[in-house]
């Protein structure tokens, strides 16, 4: 991944929605959250004008005008700039095209389920599954409201987060089901070195060869 000069993808938000026209930060603000972007990017609303003075600094933005609307304080409209839009277009382009090597949390805590023994670890993914159910459930209905709002293409991405859901869903399904039928390989000695404290005699080889 390119080292950028603002990094957080908040910064990649409040381009996508200073491209459509200049707008203050309070607005900014407010149309990411009407349109669901909080759900997509990891977003800390209390950096917004951080990382709009950033996106300034750098040349991503300009400040166009004051506004001040009764007895609020005033207000800075900004509006994108050719170097900014550059920015964005080559963010988006390297978000889509390049595989982020940061593994996920989940797959962290599958690398370390031996500690937990199959019994532990059967409810453990069957809360995770009953959640995933819930996550796909809200994902979906968000989408129908979102149908009504603005064209498909711009909900592409909510598509994408309810396929990997019930993709992983499915996943953890499977896996459940080898544990809990017994059929995974090696279930009764992970279960005895949880229960002992001991690694079988094949598994401690196994582990002394690596």
């Amino acid at each position: 991944m390119k080292r950028r000069k603002v990094g957080n993808l908040l910064g990649l938000a409040v381009l996508s929605v200073v491209l459509e026209r200049p707008r203050h930060p309070y607005e900014m603000a407010a149309v990411l959250k009407e349109r669901g972007k909080d759900a997509d990017l990891p977003i800390k609303w209390g950096s917004l004008y951080t990382v709009v003075a950033n996106l300034e600094k750098h040349g991503f933005l300009e400040a166009v005008e004051s506004v001040k609307d009764g007895g609020r304080p005033e207000r800075t409209v900004y509006r994108i700039t050719p170097a900014g839009r550059e920015e964005f277009e080559d963010w988006v382009r390297e978000l889509v095209g390049t595989v982020d090597p940061e593994p996920p949390r989940f797959k962290a805590g599958l690398s370390m389920i031996g500690v937990l023994g199959p019994d532990q670890a059967i409810g453990r993914l069957r809360e995770r599954l009953a959640q995933l159910g819930e996550r796909a459930g809200k994902q979906r209905a968000a989408l129908d409201q979102l149908r009504l709002l603005m064209p498909r293409v711009f909900l592409i991405e909510v598509e994408y987060d309810i396929a990997m859901t019930e993709a992983e869903a499915r996943w953890v399904r499977t896996f459940l089901d080898e544990l809990t039928s017994g059929t995974l390989p090696g279930i009764e000695a992970w279960r005895r070195w949880h229960e002992t404290g001991e690694l079988p005699a094949d598994l401690e080889e196994f582990v002394a060869d690596r």
